[in-house]
């Protein structure tokens, strides 16, 4: 009897590559513009840094297949062909928009903008926290200056060369006690917060627990795509807003499957694709609540919950400002959208070091700022408890904040932490009355380690 050949049964080919192609072509849209009229940086200062972990950017600072529209505050990223030319335009009070590759810069004026008035006040003028103006510079007599700047040393010159540190803020008894500034940054320099963001999102979904307007074990209430002739019927119906905020919602893996850059959440981060629509459109392959799963989708659910749960575009697009940044003095804060309209919570944020230590702050003080109560107790219980399906792994993770890993013993186990991509941390260490803020461009493997950075610091402190 013929013996069949067998040929190599291996999928090696990469079916998503001119998928990939589009979705970094509009990574590297929003990066420029942003550095540009976000951050206020120069082409050379982004091809540098903020490109750096691009294998192969488009161009260079002096110029290739990418056009800067400076007096649209847009960027056009590739040339026609195979791939489609991505685009992404600044907009007023959220940042750079990526448009879709059916859209052109003729589109720019129905993306979507924030326009809300600031606050009354210039921040140079308004005493620290809530503005920029710092009076008294002497550390408190338990500070060991010496050591605190060894601290920062530590932070800075870092052995690889791939982890670059921009700013480290220590706030100590409410007090900044050390700031300092890479090259080519300051204290207005806003920067990308990546997954930061998350906890900024859980920040605002607590407020609306804490009002009764969201429950946190109720199921999100939504409906799923693909819509199904028996919604009612659907197994994702037991996804509560505990089980999304804890990053075990049980839906399918996409991001953390390799696809974050094909088909997962960069489809909506750099493609113009809808952020609610992605987030919506994945199958439950577990029981929710079992197991830990990093997803993006995971916030961006939770997000939408507090949309529908405000009850109008209106209330939805002024809820961050209104809510939370302008009351701490986060003026420097931009929280981005997709051309929808929603907030990608789960990274798009631009913001500054100061602001971010008074996030954490917020936070430090029990969600007390100005004698008025922002956040409660019990929310901040919450974020800092460690999720169930985390026990196996360390208890790493709470309610969109990172943990002590239960090995570690060399920092506070109350200590609690943001985190974002490239190096994005605010370290809330109750304890020592103290918040630390780094920002970093890291690239590469990254790895900066904000617990040994918090191990460094508490040094200093007597």
């Amino acid at each position: 009897m013929p013996v069949l050949a067998v040929a190599q049964q291996e999928e090696t080919y990469d079916y998503w590559q001119h998928q990939r192609d589009m979705v970094r072509r509009g990574q590297q849209a929003i990066f420029m513009c942003n550095g540009l009229f976000t951050s206020n940086r120069t082409l050379e200062q982004i091809f540098e840094q903020e490109l750096a972990f691009f294998r192969e950017p488009i161009g260079t600072p002096d110029g290739g297949d990418y056009e800067v529209l400076w007096d649209r505050r847009a960027v056009e990223i590739g040339a026609p062909g195979a791939v489609p030319v991505m685009r992404a335009a600044f907009r007023e009070g959220i940042g750079c928009v990526i448009l879709p590759p059916d859209q052109t810069l003729e589109d720019i004026d129905r993306l979507p903008e924030l326009t809300l008035p600031y606050p009354p006040g210039d921040p140079a003028q308004i005493p620290w926290p809530d503005g920029d103006f710092i009076e008294n510079t002497i550390l408190p007599s338990n500070v060991d200056e010496e050591k605190l700047l060894a601290a920062s040393n530590w932070a800075f010159d870092r052995e690889s060369p791939e982890q670059v540190t921009l700013s480290l803020i220590v706030v100590y008894n409410g007090q900044i006690v050390h700031e300092r500034y890479a090259p080519g940054f300051d204290i207005t320099t806003r920067t990308r917060t990546w997954s930061t963001a998350k906890s900024v999102a859980s920040t605002l979904i607590g407020m609306l627990v804490d009002e009764g307007k969201l429950v946190l074990d109720d199921p999100l209430g939504f409906d799923w795509y693909p819509r199904v002739r028996s919604p009612e019927a659907d197994p994702r119906n037991e996804i509560t807003l505990r089980h999304v905020l804890n990053m075990s919602s049980g839906l399918e893996t996409v991001d953390n499957g390799g696809l974050e850059y094909a088909i997962g959440s960069g489809m909506s981060y750099w493609a113009g694709a809808s952020s609610v629509v992605g987030a919506r459109s994945r199958a439950v392959i577990r029981e929710p609540g079992t197991y830990w799963d990093y997803e993006n989708y995971d916030t961006l659910l939770g997000v939408y919950a507090m949309k529908l749960a405000l009850g109008g575009e209106k209330a939805y697009a002024e809820f961050p400002r209104k809510a939370l940044l302008d009351k701490i003095g986060m003026r420097n804060t931009l929280v981005s959208t997709d051309r929808f309209g929603d907030f990608v919570l789960s990274s798009q944020v631009y913001t500054n070091a100061r602001d971010l230590a008074r996030f954490g702050l917020l936070y430090l003080n029990d969600g007390i700022w100005n004698g008025q109560r922002l956040l409660s107790e019990e929310w901040i219980d919450f974020v800092r408890t460690p999720a169930p399906s985390t026990e196996s792994i360390g208890g790493i993770y709470g309610g969109q904040w990172w943990l002590v890993p239960d090995g570690r013993n060399d920092v506070p186990k109350e200590a609690y932490s943001t985190s974002g991509n490239r190096g994005q941390y605010t370290v809330v260490v109750p304890s020592h009355n103290m918040v630390i803020v780094r920002r970093g461009l890291d690239y590469g493997r990254q790895g900066f380690d904000r617990w040994g950075l918090t191990r460094e610091v508490l040094k200093a402190i007597d």
